[in-house]
């Protein structure tokens, strides 16, 4: 039938070929979720660029997806993204003119525990929000994964597709290592259980891989004790040497009470700034920051630990206390400017969620997000501090610049994630807020001066990878696979030859089935 219709087609009418498939297809697909043809899906949260689908499919699970992509397969020219929460900054989860499955509708499939060789996994939904698998795990088990990202309103899905990274990633790897098994739709349509022993390339492919072989429907993770409570804590330098000297003897210590569970940083300007200045300090509102406790000498750009330990209502408050002056008399940083607050584990994983709430009011959050993701190698990351942090950014972005350090021993490098060669590597996230009503000069300088500190760390050599990399030609996508390209081209022709997944991601074009035409 789409070969009899498609006669009345121009051949180099591509987007009209393909809103015909998606038409004939949507009205054929015997599927147990939805699609709708009418759903606005075209904007993510980055807000910088605009791709329409042509349909929208919600799945009730792994067979509906498996037949939605065999569907595409047997077009022309149709692709297909996996959308989660929609969260990516460059669109990488959008599809112009093909099709979007929407994985939210599948959040509830699978939740059990597992117990095996005496470890305890959950297995989750691809499209589960993090926030809600830390709600349920703790209230049906008491348990919690044990590696998360800062902001939890994110899929599984979708940060095991890019790694997963926060404060705790220093201890227990990001979130690709702290996943056993997974259930992978692949580019073919097939539906497949892989793990470190079964199907190891395609588990290992996925995890990282941007969506290029599958879509993960289905996520077995680690999970421990979860603790009552967590002390929170942020403490202030002016020197940037002090400050990844404190961070990097924290993240390599060894044992138990050796350090704080949680480690992470971040870059404040010297000013009484809202956003990017002193008043981003403190934890708690009644805690003011006295600029008298700087040195009068003080650069344009100042640094803070955001440290974080965990314990038990059980635990004697004496004991908590002087495990934390213990832990803090290691460190260098200005003794009179040391903020903390007690409060409970979910309520500190949750802790960005209420930041979502205030951009929310202020209209911030539907603003668009032009944010910079990298990894640098410890290496570099002076002389980034220097070039970027104290010059090109010395008035700040307009929302955090986190900086922390990073294991990469704690990295599996079998993953398709890419990282700098050292064995201690810095992220860096610049976390840019456009404010409401800004126009689009105003956020291509944003996106402009991305591209200036990029471009400093490529000619200046720096050994450094992208995070939620976002590139434009084959050639750069090579430069940043380097030795391991060919290998990730070898993965796609395996597991999706036809290129037909997360095209947003502009690695692999579609390739036409030919036998679909008359």
């Amino acid at each position: 039938m789409i070969a009899c219709l498609e006669r009345f087609v121009p051949e180099n009418d591509i987007e009209s070929k393909a809103a015909v498939e998606a038409s004939i297809m949507c009205k054929t697909l015997d599927l147990q979720g939805s699609i709708d043809r009418t759903a606005s899906a075209d904007k993510d949260f980055g807000g910088l660029y605009s791709r329409r689908p042509l349909a929208v499919i919600r799945p009730s699970g792994a067979d509906d997806v498996a037949r939605v992509i065999k569907a595409a397969s047997l077009s022309s020219t149709l692709t297909v993204a996996a959308r989660g929460n929609g969260h990516s900054i460059n669109g990488q989860a959008m599809v112009d003119r093909g099709l979007l499955i929407n994985m939210r509708p599948t959040e509830n499939n699978h939740f059990k525990e597992v117990k095996i060789n005496g470890s305890t996994y959950v297995d989750v939904s691809g499209g589960a929000l993090w926030e809600d698998v830390l709600k349920r795990c703790i209230e049906e088990y008491g348990l919690a994964p044990r590696s998360w990202t800062d902001y939890l309103s994110l899929t599984v899905g979708g940060t095991l597709s890019n790694a997963g990274v926060s404060g705790q990633a220093f201890r227990y790897g990001p979130q690709t290592a702290n996943v056993a098994e997974l259930e992978v739709v692949t580019g073919r349509g097939e539906v497949v259980v892989c793990s470190e022993k079964k199907n190891c390339e395609l588990f290992f492919s996925v995890l990282g891989g941007l969506g290029q072989f599958g879509i993960i429907t289905r996520a077995r993770i680690l999970v421990q004790s979860a603790p009552d409570m967590v002390r929170w804590i942020r403490v202030v330098y002016t020197e940037f040497d002090e400050f990844t000297r404190d961070a990097e003897f924290l993240v390599t210590r060894r044992g138990d009470g050796e350090s704080f569970d949680y480690v992470e940083g971040f870059v404040f300007v010297n000013s009484d700034d809202p956003v990017n200045g002193w008043p981003s300090v403190p934890l708690d509102p009644d805690h003011g920051f006295d600029p008298a406790h700087l040195p009068r000498n003080a650069d344009s750009v100042l640094y803070c630990l955001e440290l974080g330990l965990h314990y038990n209502n059980s635990d004697h408050p004496s004991t908590i206390d002087t495990l934390v002056k213990r832990l803090l008399g290691w460190l260098r940083f200005i003794k009179k400017l040391k903020f903390q607050v007690d409060l409970s584990y979910v309520d500190f994983l949750l802790r960005v969620k209420r930041a979502e709430e205030h951009a929310k009011a202020n209209g911030i959050w539907d603003s668009p997000h032009p944010w910079l993701n990298m990894f640098v190698a410890k290496s570099d990351i002076a002389e980034f501090d220097e070039a970027i942090f104290k010059k090109i950014l010395k008035d700040g972005v307009g929302g955090p610049m986190l900086i922390y350090p990073l294991l990469r021993s704690k990295w599996d490098n079998r993953t398709s994630v890419m990282t700098p060669k050292e064995d201690v590597f810095y992220l860096v996230a610049l976390l840019r807020f456009s404010p409401t009503g800004s126009n689009g000069a105003e956020v291509e300088k944003m996106v402009s001066q991305n591209r200036h500190i990029v471009d400093y760390c490529v000619q200046n050599g720096f050994d450094y990878k992208l995070y939620l990399p976002h590139y434009q030609t084959e050639e750069q996508w090579k430069e940043h696979f380097g030795g391991k390209w060919e290998r990730f081209v070898e993965r796609k022709a395996c597991y999706d030859p036809m290129a037909i997944l997360a095209p947003g991601q502009k690695i692999f074009e579609r390739i036409r089935n030919i036998s679909s035409n008359p």
